[in-house]
């Protein structure tokens, strides 16, 4: 029997198979039971999330004369057939190459037609977003006028590309990308299942480059059973073929770095680079490793692997938040200008020089000391090397290899809180916007790009109040809202996903965590203030008008020439 890819073999065949989606499970299933299923359904979500697997099962369960609670026993014909795919009733089709009028009017034609085995005619149309805007008008027409026992089921990665016509006559389901915790746990359960040994850390690394998607988890495992000779799935087989650096990689660089060593630096981005990790994975790998230093040392919040704890411990003696926000907005400016260069090398090691510049404590002077003796020559080379890789970046950066959007006059503007506009969003805020916000926040995120989304995640920002047309953001640290507020092309992205989502236009203001409770404290006192002076206003405003009917009543009966008396 030919191999079979993971993906493939542990494909989830019961909705109870399906991974980090059990909101949407329970609804379908209780669809089923009590027969409440509608005639089109919409499965958006990033892939590998089990959107089309959802699909098979809902249509297997439906069809299925075993059917209980809701899930299909998987053992009579009709499941079989429709797990194999040869199912007549129950049509798959790739939007991707069969996105034409001709090829939807032609589903719309057959779909007319009562089905020749099961219940149900099912038509599981996936990446439904790219279909022309004609074969969207011609889906429409069946949509809003559905044969009996026929049910589309739309596949999307990308639901803001689907025109709103045809999302409005569908039931819309958001998977959401799956938790690592619970990548990690699948991949134990399926290596256990084969009776392959693991290490825990080579599992987290998958389901972090993984990004939410199981499908991709298990395409990296597979590979990495393939490279392991032993029968093991190992940290140091998972690193080798993810392109990963290790955490001893990034402390020895970063160590370096802090100390003021250029050259032990710029050795270790040979070393790096000689074992054929990428500048990109390394990059981001640095990222994400300073965001966890910081969050560590501000916050007290611990990596979960003990051995970054304790060099997390070493490097806090040498690290401060400032100079850690200067590094990360130097591998920002790094990472969005590599991406367009054909010189790598020389902007890592210009980098190097650059973080070594702004990471050390206090300059160090090269002298001679009754232990080191330096090299005078040495130092002459190293001068020379700095030296020619500044000109050198310099060169590339006058070829327009690519300007760095965040940066206005070669300076980055400081993060001021626009007091008056986060006030404007306070008293039009409602609660039922910002649970919204809160709800959809994780699909705003999965439309923006790697970068963006590194800027914005929820470990370190929030949405803290809304209203209808504008949006408050809490974060944690500082520099990452100094480089949103800097980049125009991120906070444009950031607003039209949510319109995306949300269909609202809104305005984003940043606070900071540490000013929010004093910022929204002080609102809520004017806010009461300015009622208790309209409730006064509104009292003196009764009297008098109270005294003037008094008045009126007077003229009335004693005529105009009567005087008024003050108490």
């Amino acid at each position: 029997m030919p191999y079979q890819a993971l993906y493939r073999k542990y494909r989830s065949q019961t909705f109870d198979d399906i991974v980090g989606q059990e909101a949407i499970t329970k609804t379908l299933k209780n669809a089923i039971v009590q027969n409440k299923i509608s005639h089109a359904y919409l499965f958006n979500g990033p892939r590998g999330t089990g959107k089309t697997s959802c699909a098979k099962i809902f249509a297997k369960a439906i069809n299925c004369p075993y059917e209980h609670n809701g899930e299909p026993c998987n053992e009579c014909e009709v499941c079989k057939a429709i797990t194999e795919g040869t199912m007549n009733d129950v049509i798959e089709i790739d939007a991707a190459s069969n996105n034409g009028v001709e090829e939807i009017r032609e589903i719309r034609d057959k779909a007319k037609y009562a089905p020749t085995v099961v219940k149900y005619k099912v038509y599981i149309i996936d990446e439904v977003h790219m279909l022309s805007k004609g074969a969207f008008n011609a889906l429409l027409k069946t949509l809003e006028e559905p044969p009996k026992n026929v049910i589309f089921i739309l596949a999307t990665t990308e639901p803001h590309k689907i025109p709103a016509t045809i999302i409005s006559r569908t039931q819309r389901f958001d998977f959401k990308r799956i938790s690592d915790i619970k990548i990690v746990q699948h991949l134990a359960n399926i290596l256990q299942d084969l009776n392959i040994e693991y290490e825990e850390s080579a599992l987290k690394v998958i389901a972090q480059i993984a990004e939410g998607g199981m499908r991709d988890a298990l395409s990296i495992l597979d590979q990495v059973i393939a490279f392991s000779e032993d029968n093991k799935v190992t940290l140091e087989d998972t690193l080798n073929i993810t392109g990963s650096l290790t955490s001893e990689m990034m402390f020895n660089y970063l160590k370096s770095c802090f100390e003021g060593n250029i050259v032990s630096a710029l050795d270790e981005v040979n070393k790096i680079l000689a074992e054929g990790k990428e500048a990109s994975r390394f990059l981001e790998d640095l990222i994400i490793y300073l965001r966890d230093l910081l969050l560590y040392i501000v916050a007290n919040i611990k990596p979960n692997n003990e051995k970054m704890v304790f060099e997390f411990e070493k490097l806090q003696n040498l690290a401060t938040r400032d100079n850690i926000n200067s590094a990360i907005s130097i591998l920002f400016n790094t990472q969005e200008n590599i991406k367009a260069s054909n010189q790598q090398v020389v902007y890592l090691e210009v980098m190097t020089v650059e973080l070594v510049k702004n990471l050390q404590k206090k300059a160090k002077e090269t002298t001679v000391t009754d232990d080191i003796v330096v090299d005078s020559k040495e130092v002459t080379l190293l001068k020379e090397k700095v030296q020619f890789l500044e000109n050198e970046i310099a060169r590339l950066s006058q070829n327009n290899i690519k300007a760095n959007n965040n940066q206005i006059n070669g300076e980055i503007k400081e993060f001021v809180i626009n007091y008056a506009g986060v006030n404007d969003i306070l008293v039009a805020a409602k609660r039922d916007y910002l649970i919204e916000i809160k709800e959809v926040w994780p699909d705003v995120l999965n439309i923006l790009n790697e970068y963006q989304r590194a800027l914005v995640q929820p470990t370190h920002t929030k949405p803290v109040a809304a209203s209808e047309n504008g949006l408050v953001l809490s974060s944690k640290v500082d520099v990452f809202v100094k480089r949103i507020i800097n980049d125009k092309t991120l906070l444009k992205e950031l607003e039209q996903a949510i319109w995306k989502i949300t269909n609202r236009n809104v305005k984003i203001e940043f606070v900071l965590d540490r000013e929010w409770i004093n910022i929204r404290q002080d609102f809520l006192q004017r806010r009461n203030q300015q009622k208790h002076e309209d409730l006064a206003k509104a009292e003196t405003i009764k009297e008098e008008k109270k005294e003037e009917v008094v008045i009126t009543k007077a003229k009335e009966l004693f005529g105009e020439n009567i005087q008024i008396l003050d108490d």
